[in-house]
Formats: C-alpha cells, structure tokens, sequence
C-alpha cells in the first residue's frame, strides 16, 4: 500500500496533505486529500513598511533637485535568504511527517524557484525508501480537492471516485 505525503509550497505558505482511504460507511467516495498541516512563512508576509525602512529600493534623487542616483540595497538577497530559510523549516517539517505518518510517496508541489530550495534543503534517508515526485507549479492556493483533481489528472494520485445516484 502506497502511504502519499503532498506538499505543496510558494514562498510565503506551505501545506501538507495525506490521502485519507475510502470511507467505511460509504464505499462509493473514494481517496481524499486530507491537510494535516499549514505553515506560514512570517519573514515573507511581514508587510514591505515593517521590514525595510525604504519601501523603495533602486534610485533615489540628490537634494537640491539634482540627478538620480541609482543603488542596490541588496533587498533581493535578503528576500532570497527568507526563502531559503522558509525551505529549511519546511523540509524539517516534512522530514518529521515522513516517518509519522510511514510515506512510501513524498510529492512535492512548488514553484520553480522553491522547489529548487526545497530540493536542497530536504535529506531524504534512503533507508526509508521514499519515492519523491515533483511538480513545478504553484498550487497553494487551490483547494485540497482542486490539487486532488491536478495530481491525479497527471497521474500521481489515485482519483476520487465519483459518486453515482
């Protein structure tokens, strides 16, 4: 039996869901995803005002009216770096869920950029015998039955039964 542990990540949030089985009192509805676990990012969704001085960030005019001055305060570095360390705390939180929850299937879900760190910050055992899977496109925002629907029309899940009246 396949035990799938979903992740599905951007930079400011990330979800993780398990497929719960066929309901025992009705057999007709099939698999469903289940989340199990919701992390935000408060680097990321700190508000511009509340994290730099400057909400602007490029050029800035010489007193007196005179011509602009171009400067890099490096904003996109720090911004990458609260990236990376949302990754590291999400790939923790995977790896304590993996053997909790007994994973055989880990499906990570992320936008390019995150799912690059991702990759770096997760080590997975290859004792534990994880199947990972990847697919690059931002779905956190969808409903866990819309991501269901996504990933087993690409065939990464098993779908949901339909029920017929």
């Amino acid at each position: 039996m396949i035990n799938y542990c979903i992740l599905v990540c951007n930079g400011t949030r990330a979800r993780f869901f398990s497929i719960e089985s066929t309901n025992l009192t009705n057999p007709l509805v099939g698999p469903r995803l289940v989340e199990q676990q919701d992390l935000a990012n408060t680097e990321a969704s700190t508000a511009g005002k509340d994290t730099w001085t400057d909400l602007k960030s490029g050029r800035n005019t010489a007193s007196g009216g005179g011509p602009a001055h171009g400067y890099d305060d490096h904003r996109d570095q720090h911004e990458e770096e609260f990236m990376r360390r949302f990754a590291g705390d999400v790939a923790a939180e995977a790896m304590r869920l993996i053997p909790e929850k007994k994973t055989t299937c880990l499906i990570i879900v992320a936008g390019h950029r995150m799912l690059g760190l991702l990759r770096n910050a997760m080590e997975i055992p290859t004792t534990d015998h994880v199947e990972v899977k990847e697919v690059a496109k931002d779905l956190v925002r969808f409903s866990a039955q819309d991501i269901h629907e996504y990933l087993s029309s690409a065939g990464l899940l098993p779908a949901r039964k339909k029920v017929t009246a």
